[in-house]
């Protein structure tokens, strides 16, 4: 089925602004921010051009605010002018929604980046968008609570960047994405407004706005601030590593522990191929030799974790473990878990470049879809390796390729398309956590229909009229910049 985007108010392609334009954009921007704050030569622009995906465009213009009045009036003087907007957080993003497909304005929210507010006895804490995830929880430990979503990115990608695209972790298993966790934003829209939604209450009256704008990638606001939940630190947690000589053993198992009504807070799963990379790099006590690993936690109370490891030992026994290790201490478990969020980046020592999807299935279809994974991959002259959220189905396998081999860039996109449509087949969808942007905008007409995507496109085009923020996204739109490009 193919996609008819909804006829906007106004155009929704941009062209690339002129140089007598651009300089008096960037005299206004630098009047505001201080010409520091404004970057605009070939050479600075060169970092923003890309982010974790592998397409390309390079904005006109990079701003670095340090207030949400800054943002607004970057905002402001953006409308004034018909130039679009993209938000930008680190730039870990695996679907392309920090690209400026149509140049324009990146508003990147490093120096955004502060706790401004930490309620612990209403379990609250409210922070600015640029804040690296993880230290959120630094701040927390030492109080005895934490901020549950970890991507595994966590260490460098900002809660700004996961509220956009609603991502997940390795522990949402239990507790949920990102949207699980925030309880009210800040925003400003696309006249330059600022707006509060949500709030510091477990629930407002009204529309769920918080949900909607969560995952919305950029294309209905700009988030300037967030409230988020925090949590008690478990009073026990114990990390296992289940070792099998097959995917399906390791798949079967995955299946019968959720089923039993055991649920962990993590249960991630490595094939042979990314055990072997994580092994080189991180030396986190794997066996290369082993077709597949469960890593699983569980956290809670000192006597229901004792039940709960017993249980999912019994379950890995079961169906055919080779070993099930738990870990003997902190620094153990804390080795476990960086070679399993150390996997994207081990993979450097296997290829050159990789191409990662993000599909997620039920966990009963798992051994099928790995298999027709392999076999994509397979048709397509390429190698694959998994490595992924297995305990709530969320699917990242990684396709090795070589940009410079005439070819293997398509063939990388079709294999990753092929998967993707196996997913929605077996009754699963297209993204887990790493959202649309412009990788899967074709992809969406797999999991919903006509009329489905012209009510979110309405949606869009209620809040976003001009398409000024972060054009192009979610949905397929003609007239792509010809300056994207393959990596």
């Amino acid at each position: 089925m193919s996609i008819t985007a909804l006829p906007p108010t106004t155009s929704p392609l941009f062209e690339r602004i002129s140089e007598s334009k651009k300089e008096e954009v960037v005299r206004g921007l630098s009047a505001l921010l201080g010409a520091k704050y404004v970057l605009h030569t070939s050479y600075d622009l060169m970092l923003y051009e890309y982010d974790a995906s592998i397409d390309r465009c390079t904005p006109d213009i990079v701003v670095l605010p340090a207030s949400t009045e800054d943002v607004a009036a970057i905002v402001k003087i953006a409308a004034r002018h018909n130039v679009p907007v993209v938000p930008r957080g680190a730039g870990t993003g695996l679907s392309g929604g920090a690209i400026p497909i149509y140049g324009g304005i990146v508003i990147v929210f490093t120096r955004m980046n502060r706790i401004l507010e930490i309620d612990y006895d209403n379990l609250r804490a409210v922070v600015q968008p640029g804040l690296v995830n993880l230290h959120l929880s630094n701040a927390l430990n030492p109080q005895g609570f934490y901020y549950v979503p970890d991507p595994s990115s966590q260490r460098s990608c900002t809660i700004g960047g996961n509220v956009g695209e609603n991502a997940g972790g390795p522990h949402t298993l239990i507790y949920g994405v990102t949207t699980n966790h925030v309880l009210g934003l800040e925003i400003v829209t696309p006249e330059g407004e600022i707006v509060q939604v949500g709030g510091l209450a477990q629930d407002t009256p009204g529309y769920d706005l918080t949900g909607l704008l969560t995952g919305s990638e950029g294309t209905l606001c700009i988030v300037t601030k967030i409230i988020v939940r925090i949590v008690h630190l478990p009073e026990a947690v114990k990390t296992m590593v289940a070792v099998f000589d097959t995917m399906d053993d390791a798949s079967n198992t995955v299946s019968e522990i959720i089923a039993t009504g055991v649920i962990p807070a993590a249960i991630e799963m490595m094939d042979q191929m990314i055990l072997q990379a994580v092994e080189a790099d991180t030396h986190a006590g794997y066996p290369q030799d082993a077709a597949a690993v469960l890593l699983m936690e569980t956290e809670g109370l000192c006597e229901g974790v004792t039940e709960q490891v017993e249980q999912i030992v019994a379950i890995c026994d079961k169906h055919h473990a080779r070993a099930v290790r738990i870990a003997a201490n902190e620094s153990e478990r804390q080795l476990f878990w960086a070679g399993r969020k150390n996997a994207f980046g081990a993979v450097g020592r296997i290829s050159p470049e990789f191409y990662v999807q993000d599909g997620v299935v039920p966990r009963t279809r798992l051994p099928y879809v790995l298999r027709r994974v392999s076999e994509i991959c397979t048709s397509y002259g390429l190698r694959v390796g998994n490595v992924f959220h297995a305990g709530d189905g969320n699917l990242h396998p990684l396709i090795l390729f070589d940009s410079h081999i005439p070819g293997e860039v398509e063939r990388v996109r079709k294999a990753g398309h092929e998967i993707l449509a196996v997913c929605a087949e077996a009754g699963g969808t297209i993204t887990g956590e790493h959202g649309v942007g412009i990788e899967k905008q074709e992809e969406m007409a797999l999991i919903f229909n006509e009329v489905d995507l012209r009510v979110m496109q309405q949606v869009r085009q209620a809040w976003n009229p001009h398409q000024l923020f972060n054009p192009g996204k979610l949905f397929p739109m003609p007239g792509r910049c010809a300056d994207v490009k393959q990596l």
